[in-house]
């Protein structure tokens, strides 16, 4: 079933804003506080929205099926995930999360661990959540639904214009800091960053804090610098040590030369 772009609108904004609120309920229980949570500044992460709505207009037909249902919702919130990841971490160049401490992982922006619940979700999605929320969405008067979704997604495209400068912002910084340093010391660059940007406003802050344990790519960046160095090094000093051994073989030969030469001259004169 198509439905319009104002009721799937508001199922975006209604999905993102579960999703923000699942995010801080899994801090409470992990870290036993609260933390900001979301790439935009307003209470929302769109991830879980777009997730919600392409679980809908795409696997909604095969709800009669619902062990391929799951699976296909973890290929689906899988193939997101990391598609969302790594156009983040290459617009912003950070990583914003990472699962390489999790078993089955695939290079750290998805795992199994993620998906499985996300398969759970998609369930949920098709069978109860969608249901209700459509039924409450499609009674409410077509006008009236349309001022209200107009007026959210004024303050939602605001919202994303402004965090996106931010966010542009810590690349700049994350490019000044780094050019700054001229040795291996990434865990230093990385925090050096975050106290920077902590510095610089309150919606800058708000970012950061929803990412507490971001890694930053300049740890890659440096490894990778510090690996070329090492292999630039040794192979100056092979090159190196190789001219020493021409030069001490081509003096040795220079030596025996001159040598042999005064001896025959000696004999000569003999």
């Amino acid at each position: 079933m198509e439905y319009s772009i104002t009721v799937y609108f508001a199922l975006f904004m209604i999905y993102s804003v579960a999703g923000w609120i699942c995010e801080e309920l899994l801090q409470i229980i992990q870290n036993k506080k609260i933390a900001d949570r979301g790439f935009l500044i307003g209470p929302y992460c769109p991830i879980y929205g777009c997730g919600a709505i392409l679980i809908t207009i795409c696997l909604t037909p095969f709800e009669n099926h619902p062990v391929g249902l799951f699976i296909l919702t973890m290929v689906l919130c899988g193939v997101l995930e990391y598609a969302t990841s790594f156009i983040m971490e290459k617009a912003f160049n950070a990583r914003w999360w990472d699962y390489s401490n999790m078993r089955f992982n695939i290079n750290g922006r998805v795992c199994l661990e993620t998906l499985v619940p996300f398969g759970i979700a998609g369930l949920l999605v098709v069978y109860v959540t969608n249901p209700f929320l459509l039924d409450i969405i499609q009674n409410i008067d077509g006008n009236i639904l349309n001022i209200i979704t107009i007026i959210i997604g004024v303050i939602f495209i605001v919202d994303l214009s402004v965090s996106s400068k931010i966010i542009f912002n810590f690349r700049k910084t994350n490019k000044e800091i780094s050019g700054n340093k001229h040795k291996d010391s990434t865990y230093e660059i990385s925090e050096k960053v975050k106290e920077v940007l902590r510095n610089r406003s309150f919606l800058t802050r708000r970012l950061i804090d929803a990412f507490p344990d971001f890694t930053t790519i300049l740890k890659e960046k440096g490894k990778e610098i510090k690996k070329k160095t090492a292999e630039v090094k040794e192979e100056f000093s092979s090159k190196a040590s190789d001219m020493q051994k021409k030069i001490n073989n081509k003096a040795k030969t220079v030596k025996a030369n001159v040598k042999a030469g005064i001896e025959k001259q000696i004999k000569r004169k003999d």
